[in-house]
C-alpha cells in the first residue's frame, strides 16, 4: 500500500484579511512538509474566515492570483493542500463555500459546499461538491461543515470508492460533542479515515471549538488537538497502520 501522510491544519483567521490568511497558511504548510506532510486540509472558509457578509466581495474565481503564493508553496514543498475560500465559477454567478484543491502538480481543483447550515442561504447559494480524490491506493472525498450532517453524503462518498473523508469545518463548542460523534461513527460505519480540520479560535462571532480530530476506519481517535490555537493534527500510513501526532505551530 502507498505511503500517505495527511493532516489536518488548524488554524485562526483574521475577519476578511486573506492577505494575512494566506501567510499563516503558507507558515503552516511549511511546518507541515517539516512532518512529511503530503495532503493537508484547512478549516471552512479558513482564507477569509467564516465572514458570510464579506462573501460576496472576497469571493474569488479557482483560478485567481490570489492563490499564487499558496499554488506556487504547494508545488515547491511537493504538498496537496486544501484551503477554504468564498468562489464564484462565473463572474455573476452565486457566491459558493469552496474548497480549493491545490495540487503538488500546480493544478487547482474545486469542491463546494453541497448543504448549506440555517442562515447560509442569505449570503452562499448550494453547491455541487465534487470529485474523489486520488493518491496511491486512497481515495480521498472531501466535505465542508454541514455536508457531513447529512447521512447521505459520507455514505456516497465510501459507495464511490472514498477511504479517507476530510472535512473542513467551523465547529463551535455547543456542538462539538454532537458534531464529533457523527464523524466517529462515519469512520466505524463505512471504514474509512475521517478528518476534521476546525478554526482554532473565534470566527463568525462562534467561539470554535479547535480540537480537530482523525478517527480510524474502526472508529478508534487516532490523535486530536487538545484544544483552540494553531495545530496540526497528523495521521502517517506505513504498510496499512495508521499512526497519529499533534504537533502546536
Amino acid at each position: 500500500m502507498t505511503a500517505l501522510t495527511l493532516a489536518a491544519a488548524q488554524t485562526i483567521s483574521i475577519p476578511g484579511d486573506v492577505a494575512a490568511n494566506i501567510q499563516r497558511h503558507l507558515a503552516m504548510m511549511r511546518a507541515a512538509a517539516e512532518q512529511g506532510v503530503q495532503w493537508l486540509v484547512f478549516p471552512e472558509l479558513s482564507l477569509t474566515g467564516y465572514e458570510p457578509f464579506l462573501a460576496a466581495d472576497l469571493a474569488i474565481t479557482p483560478e485567481s492570483a490570489v492563490l499564487v503564493p499558496l499554488r506556487e508553496m504547494a508545488r515547491e514543498l511537493r504538498l496537496t493542500v486544501v484551503v477554504g475560500m468564498p468562489v464564484r465559477l462565473a463572474p455573476h454567478a452565486g457566491v459558493l463555500i469552496g474548497a480549493l484543491v491545490l495540487g503538488a502538480d500546480g493544478s487547482v481543483g474545486v469542491y463546494t459546499k453541497q448543504h448549506l447550515h440555517s442562515g447560509e442561504e442569505l449570503a452562499f447559494v448550494a453547491g455541487q461538491g465534487g470529485e474523489i480524490l486520488a493518491w496511491g491506493d486512497e481515495r480521498i472525498a472531501l466535505a465542508v461543515c454541514a455536508d457531513f450532517s447529512h447521512a447521505s453524503h459520507p455514505r456516497r462518498a465510501a459507495e464511490a470508492g472514498a477511504t479517507v473523508y476530510a472535512a473542513g469545518v467551523l465547529v463551535s463548542e455547543g456542538g462539538y460533542a454532537a458534531d464529533s460523534a457523527l464523524l466517529q461513527g462515519y469512520a466505524a460505519e463505512h471504514g474509512m479515515l475521517v478528518l476534521m480540520a476546525n478554526h482554532g479560535g473565534p470566527s463568525g462571532g462562534w467561539a470554535c471549538a479547535g480540537r480537530s480530530a482523525i478517527w480510524t476506519g474502526d472508529g478508534n481517535l487516532l490523535a486530536a488537538a487538545p484544544g483552540v490555537g494553531d495545530a496540526l493534527v497528523i495521521a502517517r500510513r506505513e504498510d496499512g497502520l495508521w499512526a497519529g501526532q499533534v504537533v502546536a505551530v
